[in-house]
């Protein structure tokens, strides 16, 4: 691909992206009861559907400093929203798991943030909506590749 195209596309990515994101933010803090932020909301997300998580996986997932998702962490377990389940053969380690409490209040906000995002994707056509998904996934599949230059600095 010549260089002024693949400036321009990622000009063009970089910008809806943010615009995006950006939107998503929004919609998503004002709909998140009292006290949880984003970043909580994200990593009750990540929880949902994994076992064995620990608080390194989640700094490596969300690419930021381990201080930064022990607070996070702290947080959630102060709002007995997700419990620490040290590990059976070896106590040094420590899993991350919602409880029951964090698992109702993400329902209840993933469920109102699919009914908005439904309504946005609507005004996509099926064909288009799917092509964008596919792509966006390989994106994703490419972002979490081995290589060093795709790898995430912490702060």
């Amino acid at each position: 691909m010549d260089k002024q195209l693949l400036h321009e596309l990622i000009d063009r990515y970089a910008n809806a992206l943010f615009k995006v994101n950006r939107r998503i933010n929004a919609m998503t803090k004002e709909l998140l009861p009292e006290g949880l932020t984003v970043d909580q909301f994200s990593t009750l997300g990540y929880l949902r559907d994994r076992h064995n998580v620990t608080s390194s996986e989640l700094a490596d997932i969300f690419c930021v400093g381990k201080s930064s998702i022990t607070a996070i962490v702290n947080r959630l377990v102060d709002k007995e929203l997700i419990r620490r389940i040290p590990d059976d053969k070896d106590r040094r380690f420590i899993y991350l798991k919602l409880s029951e409490k964090g698992q109702a209040v993400f329902d209840e906000m993933n469920g109102k943030l699919v009914e908005i995002m439904a309504v946005i994707i609507g005004h996509i056509d099926r064909q288009e909506a799917l092509g964008f998904i596919e792509t966006f996934e390989m994106l994703g599949r490419l972002m979490e590749g081995d290589g060093e230059s795709l790898q995430c600095s912490k702060g």
